[in-house]
């Protein structure tokens, strides 16, 4: 059971952590806060923000979903649970003010790819199982 929990709902917990100041934040947007500034060889300044980290660890976890998406077995369990994940990011996004933001938004559509992308992954796999009008 607890593998079959998507790794996108990671991100909408830290999202809520941040958002409601659960880590008691000081006031403003959590995810302008820069963690990092390098000067890069060109003379300009990179400034990593946490909004950027947090949807660059929500991408690799999209990877790691897709990947869980190959493996042989139920997967029933896996897309249902995805959908809801990706269903309570939608409600989220359209009805709480705090969840209103650009990166709420990009970890909503990651949540949406790890829906189709799973259901694709797994239909496709199960075409090469099954073998119609085929000579053998």
């Amino acid at each position: 059971m607890v593998r079959s929990l998507p790794l996108t709902l990671v991100p909408l917990i830290v999202f809520n952590i941040f958002a409601f100041q659960m880590l008691g934040a000081e006031p403003g947007d959590p995810w302008l806060a820069p963690l990092i500034t390098v000067e890069m060889i060109s003379g300009a300044r990179f400034t990593l923000t946490s909004g950027d980290l947090l949807i660059a660890a929500s991408i690799v976890l999209l990877f790691v979903e897709i990947l869980k998406a190959t493996r042989i077995g139920p997967a029933l369990a896996d897309h249902l649970f995805s959908m809801i994940v990706f269903v309570v990011y939608l409600i989220e996004f359209l009805t709480v003010s705090a969840a209103a933001h650009s990166v709420f938004l990009i970890l909503t559509v990651i949540a949406f790819i790890d829906v189709v992308g799973g259901f694709s992954v797994t239909i496709r796999a199960a075409r090469r199982d099954v073998g119609f009008g085929r000579d053998f």
